[in-house]
């Protein structure tokens, strides 16, 4: 096929030998299949933010460090140059996200090199060689639908001991390569220690794969991984060969709804007789 605009230097480079065709188009990145040398491979062509259809960006960005002072200050004011270093920022973020995980052991595509916003990686094929197919194209027995369900909980275990969240994982961002799951799309990868968002984004995360499972294995609807794993994660007792129970029964003594309740009525309550004592303060004396 004729070489797209932005993989052209990559073939002037030597990095691509052949671009073999488009695989898919998201809203995210446009995603080539390429030859190596000798090997297949994905190169992922980021969209520029203008072109994106993702805009929940802000609380999955929460937590995410900028090295560069004058970087990060841009970033902050809005301006040309920040908007632009913004849009580094996120394109890097997967990018460094699948590094990591891939250095984890998380099974993942495993990433070749970054330049000028593309990102080449391994490209996941089926038993027969072929492109793997997502999760939500492939009918599972409820044999099946337990052993990947149980698999990938143990990814997203791995993720969050190497202190990631997927933040987006579902059917849609799964392949079955020969040898089972493998997660992709990690653009909007949460940072588990530092971002408030983290531990709803956690339990979405498993909630989405119970539900999915659930449809083939009705029993995997009981159980809530989710809230499991967060709880042990900031007990401090999280590790990849954690043995889970698929239960979780809440601290009643951590939350108490009506304690709560009294500590923000009597704030109100104070915040209302300060406001009044103000008011009397800037009162004309006569």
């Amino acid at each position: 096929m004729k070489v797209p605009k932005r993989l052209q230097p990559l073939v002037e480079d030597g990095l691509v030998d052949e671009v073999v065709s488009q695989l898919m188009s998201g809203k995210e990145a446009q995603v080539f299949v390429v030859r190596c040398g000798d090997e297949l491979r994905c190169a992922k062509v980021f969209k520029e933010a203008k072109q994106r259809s993702f805009k929940q960006a802000v609380a999955y960005q929460e937590g995410r460090k900028v090295r560069n002072s004058r970087r990060a200050r841009a970033m902050s004011k809005k301006t040309r140059y920040g908007q632009r270093e913004q849009e580094s920022a996120w394109l890097n973020a997967e990018v460094d996200a699948l590094y990591r995980l891939a250095e984890a052991g998380v099974r993942v595509p495993t990433p070749h090199g970054f330049v000028d916003g593309v990102l080449l990686m391994e490209m996941i094929v089926d038993a027969d060689g072929d492109v793997a197919p997502r999760l939500d194209d492939v009918e599972l027995t409820p044999e099946l639908a337990l052993e990947y369900h149980q698999r990938l909980i143990g990814e997203v275990v791995q993720m969050l001991c190497a202190g990631l969240i997927h933040g987006d994982l579902s059917e849609f961002n799964i392949l079955v390569g020969a040898e089972g799951p493998v997660i992709i799309d990690l653009p909007q990868a949460v940072d588990a220690a530092g971002n408030n968002n983290a531990p709803w984004m956690l339990v979405r995360d498993v909630d989405n794969l119970r539900g999915y499972f659930g449809r083939f294995e009705p029993a995997l609807l009981k159980t809530d991984y989710g809230k499991e794993i967060w709880a042990l994660y900031e007990a401090g007792e999280l590790h990849p060969e954690v043995r889970l129970t698929g239960r979780f029964v809440p601290d009643a003594t951590l939350v108490d709804v009506s304690d709560v309740m009294q500590v923000i009525d009597a704030a109100r309550e104070e915040a209302a007789e300060r406001q009044a004592r103000e008011q009397d303060d800037d009162e004309p004396a006569w």
